[in-house]
């Protein structure tokens, strides 16, 4: 008999481990005493909340980082780009790092910000106010150093002397332009054009502010990239450059603008070209 580890008297295996005799057992009657089971784990009830805590920041920082460095986003709030963009859609664009490496060309659908009041007109003109905003949204016709003009009545717009078959976007059953007009694009500015020329304040209506209704290229926030809402208007942005492919490179001089100056109406487009929602026309 050897005393086991357990200070009771009993029998012991080579390898060392107790051998306990129960009390009511027979002389020769050995039982080797079984390992204790480990407790089992508990549940940690407040990890599940904080990953998923976690993942929402996460999430959230990336969206941030997302509207402030690569896309904006807008909401059109009026029909001045009918019928590209119509009212109630919500649209993508470049913004931030995006907007300098895609550079503004002719034919890009393009957010600014107001050059000069021209939303002015629109805030008291007596009829609801939708989502108030700096921004709008037109079509780029002319760059730096581009003539362009219209004969007015139904005539195609010209770009450097070039008319421009512009049927792929404008309006059906819309004048390219009711009214004449000619204007001499200065450097760092772009000329912007709505698809529904009856009904968009864009350059032809602002000759007499402090740009000569043309848009600093300062301004630009962002060209458009898709309409993502509502679902069943969701579609590429296709920005209409092969209308401009015969327009060839700026030259000689261009006439002051001659034509009236029809009321004012427009299409703002709303965003915040940074982080946030707005609107604009």
């Amino acid at each position: 008999m050897v005393k086991g580890r357990h200070g009771r008297s009993g029998d012991s295996d080579p390898s060392g481990t107790a051998l306990e005799v129960p009390p009511h057992a027979g002389a020769g009657a050995v039982r080797r005493k079984g390992p204790a089971h480990a407790a089992p784990a508990r549940e940690d009830e407040g990890g599940g909340l904080k990953e998923l805590a976690i993942d929402l920041v996460v999430l959230i920082a990336a969206f941030v980082l997302v509207r402030v460095f690569l896309l904006g986003l807008y909401v059109i709030p009026s029909g001045s780009m009918e019928d590209t963009l119509g009212i109630g859609d919500r649209v993508i664009t470049t913004n931030g790092l995006t907007r300098k490496l895609v550079k503004p060309r002719r034919g890009d659908i393009v957010v600014f910000v107001d050059p000069a009041g021209w939303l002015s007109k629109e805030g008291s003109s007596g009829g609801p106010s939708i989502m108030k905003s700096d921004f709008l949204i037109k079509r780029l016709i002319g760059m730096p150093g581009d003539t362009v003009e219209c004969a007015g009545s139904g005539a195609p717009v010209k770009v450097n002397g070039v008319a421009l078959d512009e049927t792929s976007y404008i309006r059906p059953g819309s004048d390219p332009s009711a009214f004449a007009f000619k204007v001499k694009v200065s450097e760092d500015h772009v000329f912007v054009l709505g698809d529904n020329r009856s009904n968009s304040a864009d350059s032809r209506y602002h000759q007499g502010d402090g740009h000569n209704g043309l848009v600093p290229m300062e301004n630009i926030k962002g060209t458009g990239l898709v309409t993502y809402w509502p679902l069943t208007h969701w579609k590429m942005l296709n920005n209409r450059h092969s209308a401009f492919d015969g327009v060839p490179a700026p030259g000689g001089s261009g006439a002051a603008y001659a034509g009236p100056a029809p009321s004012d109406a427009g299409e703002a487009a709303s965003g915040t070209g940074a982080a946030g929602y707005g609107t604009g026309r």
